[in-house]
């Protein structure tokens, strides 16, 4: 479990969830709990990921995967633990002295890493290999494999910081917007990248023949379409004026990251 959460990564969705609870006034010590059952449902899932099974990955932030390193059944195993381990975080006092509160961030972690988020979504991208999905399903099966996750870890920091609907509505649309930029820009990199720079291996989904945004749109135009997700990401923050800055260098960084 150690190996697999503290071997590097970019901490993307625990920071989404600190910078968005600030803007309600949370400071980062009363946000981190739940920005570290975010990772942990991330890092498993990559575990997971990682298995022959599913996308058959031997590297992974620079070095072997999880199973590589042990083996698969310690793989699956830690996987789980960190599953639960997530929910077990939420539902400790210690992260938010109001039950309710504790409550809706289970509910809305559990419903972003389930059937009708993650897991739903790489149950999509499995079948998307036997076959063929148009643009609108790529959409759809990134929506929940990776953007349900990172819609989550900005709206928590709503929750925790008790936002309105109105401001939770238009950081959902700030997330949407980031999540599916992170995708094309994944897509990209898996196209284009090189994979020492990457830490994961490079030109999978091109030698699979999996339909990809890069596959269906071409390069150029997945990085038109990048741009035109940035600037509605940033657009979104627009209430929050200069107390949002960090957040929309996060939207900058999403469409120009090299790992």
């Amino acid at each position: 479990m150690q190996y697999a959460t503290l071997g590097g990564g970019k901490r993307f969705r625990p920071f989404l969830v600190i910078e968005t609870a600030a803007l309600f006034g949370v400071p980062q010590a009363k946000a981190v709990a739940a920005a570290a059952a975010v990772e942990c449902v991330h890092c498993y899932s990559l575990v997971h990921d990682d298995l022959p099974a599913m996308d058959d990955d031997d590297m992974r932030r620079g070095r072997a995967t999880v199973h590589k390193a042990f083996d698969e059944a310690t793989a699956i195993l830690a996987g789980d633990a960190l599953l639960t381990l997530a929910f077990e975080i939420l539902g400790r006092p210690q992260t938010h002295p109001d039950p309710a509160v504790r409550s809706e961030l289970v509910l809305g972690l559990a419903r972003a890493s389930g059937w009708h988020g993650m897991a739903g979504g790489q149950m999509l991208d499995l079948m998307a290999e036997r076959t063929p999905i148009d643009l609108a399903g790529v959409a759809r099966m990134q929506a929940l494999k990776t953007g349900a996750l990172i819609e989550f870890s900005v709206i928590a920091g709503a929750i925790l910081g008790r936002a309105g609907d109105a401001e939770r509505q238009a950081l959902a649309r700030y997330a949407r917007a980031l999540g599916l930029a992170f995708q094309i820009a994944d897509d990209l990199l898996d196209a284009e990248g090189d994979a020492t720079e990457v830490g994961k291996a490079t030109s999978k989904d091109a030698a699979s023949g999996k339909a990809t945004f890069v596959s269906l749109l071409g390069i150029e135009a997945s990085r038109d379409k990048l741009k035109e997700l940035e600037a509605e990401a940033i657009d979104a923050l627009d209430a929050w004026g200069e107390q949002a800055d960090v957040l929309r260098a996060a939207a900058l960084f999403v469409s120009h990251r090299r790992s």
